[in-house]
């Protein structure tokens, strides 16, 4: 089929802009319903608490399932074969910890953000002031990557300019959160991840069609045409310390993300919490089985050669896919639809990071907890512009620049400079002021010191400076940023015990547990 298939795109596609224009104006009259809504600081950050367990689970699974799990699991499994599965594991690994550990004392101890449960019985100003550091280096990075990504693709889609297609999705970005705040966020999530799943089931049976609706018939294929070995490990990460390390962060680094961690605070108790866990887990779930045919599908029916030959990543592997089983048409709604995902994604990363400064920044350290409901909500539009302003520019000074390296720094810095924080101040009583700040340093530092030192930024990005091999060698730090990070919050908390805090954590157990005094 492959050789046969000449596919339109890099052809402006009037189905797809269609499609496109269609999801705006929708969830743009989603955002005007929201904005009436949204006046107080409650109904800003956490949507006034009023989300249901099942949509929360959808929005939980919409903000997880990027542009990036959708085009590049589905490029990796297309050109790695079985390796690519280590990415869809890592990602979905990540919430049972999300699960078990995190989301009820979240929503019990917090109200708007993570620093707030790492501060509960700490002092205020060095927890947010580190906090917030790290929640803006984790949503700068992530940020970068998607802003990079969608004018990418919309330049190849539609055939705007690189630099008009950011402009746009800075533009309805700003508009979503600048208006409708956190109701308008998760129900943009909510519509994407509805139409993100739709279309890729319908991919998958389109797939499966060709092969008698057998996964084990296309896998046959598969190996027939390129060899066992795209059934065995090895072909993407070959040493098995790369393997761990990356797992590590992929796992704990959903449990670090702040834009996912504040979703929480928009159900109304620990138990609708709980179970917007296990919906958003369930979809998530569902959703990476899709990509891992979507992959193998699209190794198959379109062939490596010609995956490559669109992008040497493989992230056009789902669109080339929708174009050969489903038609132009086709084609149109999913390039729509991963716009529509990156969308989304940006936009509820856009809040995280306008959420941390207001809150934890401005209202806790610069006005010391002065301030009042209406000026920090001013203070956080006014950070959405600036942070929407800042992603467009960067967005544009990243062009054509290879950012995969970001996602995975992100997922790193959440890793190890949020969730050991997160961790130690719920579970360890001795846990003080100077081990949080400790760990959440130590934990930053490394992530980003050790991934500029490592083959994925000193030699791919560098290009080996002064002939140099890359002194770090494997791919991701978490092997060593994670566990450094838990040993200087132990360190930091033994030299400069709290007896104070240690005090108050019999308080914070019982409003953990039972939500005593939670809102």
């Amino acid at each position: 089929m492959a050789s046969e298939f000449t596919s339109t795109i890099g052809q402006p596609n009037a189905l797809s802009i269609g499609f496109f224009f269609l999801f705006v104006a929708f969830t743009l009259g989603v955002t005007w319903w929201a904005a009436r809504r949204s006046r107080s600081a409650a109904e800003f950050y956490a949507a006034g608490r009023s989300v249901t367990g099942f949509q929360n689970g959808l929005a939980l699974a919409g903000d997880y399932m990027s542009a990036a799990s959708f085009l590049g699991i589905a490029g990796l499994v297309a050109l790695k074969g079985y390796d690519g599965l280590i990415y869809s594991i890592g990602f979905l690994v990540g919430w049972p910890v999300m699960m078990f550990l995190i989301a009820e004392p979240l929503r019990n101890l917090g109200k708007y953000t993570f620093a707030d449960v790492v501060a509960y019985r700490l002092r205020q100003k060095p927890i947010r002031v580190a906090a917030a550091c790290g929640s803006l280096m984790t949503v700068a990075f992530y940020l970068i990557a998607q802003m990079v990504g969608s004018g990418s693709l919309v330049h190849l889609m539609f055939g705007l300019p690189y630099e008009t297609a950011v402009l746009v999705v800075g533009a309805v970005m700003i508009a979503y959160v600048l208006f409708g705040g956190m109701l308008a966020t998760t129900w943009v999530q909510i519509i994407k991840a509805v139409l993100l799943l739709g279309g890729a089931s319908v991919m998958v049976f389109f797939v499966l069609r060709h092969f008698g609706f057998s996964p084990a018939e296309l896998f046959r294929a598969s190996a027939a045409r390129y060899g066992d070995k795209v059934l065995a490990p090895g072909g993407l990460v070959s040493n098995p310390w790369d393997a761990l390390s990356l797992g590590m962060a992929l796992m704990f680094g959903t449990a670090g993300l702040p834009h996912i961690l504040m979703r929480f605070y928009t159900v109304p108790d620990a138990k609708a919490a709980r179970k917007s866990v296990f919906y958003a887990t369930g979809l998530i779930s569902y959703f990476y089985v899709l990509t891992f045919i979507i992959g193998f599908g699209a190794m198959t029916l379109v062939g490596q050669e010609v995956v490559a030959g669109f992008d040497k990543g493989g992230n056009m592997a789902a669109l080339l896919l929708a174009e050969v089983t489903g038609g132009t048409m086709f084609l149109g709604f999913i390039a729509a639809v991963a716009f529509a995902t990156i969308l989304a994604v940006v936009a509820g990363l856009t809040l995280a990071g306008a959420t941390t400064y207001a809150h934890d920044l401005y209202a806790n350290v610069f006005r010391r907890g002065q301030s009042t409901e209406d000026d920090e909500v001013r203070m956080a539009k006014r950070a959405t512009v600036a942070l929407g302003v800042l992603a467009v520019a960067l967005g544009i000074a990243f062009k054509g620049q290879n950012v995969a390296f970001m996602v995975g720094l992100a997922f790193a810095i959440a890793a190890s400079a949020n969730f050991p924080a997160l961790l130690m101040s719920i579970l360890w009583k001795r846990f003080s002021t100077f081990g949080a700040v400790c760990s959440i340093a130590t934990g930053a530092t490394l992530a980003v010191g050790l991934i500029v030192l490592s083959p994925t930024v000193w030699v791919d990005v560098l290009h080996s400076p002064w002939g140099m091999a890359a002194p770090f060698m494997l791919k991701n730090p978490a092997l060593i940023s994670l566990p450094a990070a838990f040993a200087a919050g132990w360190l930091g908390s033994v030299l400069r015990p709290e007896p104070d805090a240690e005090q108050r954590y019999a308080e914070q157990k019982i409003r953990n547990y039972l939500g005593v005094g939670a809102e």
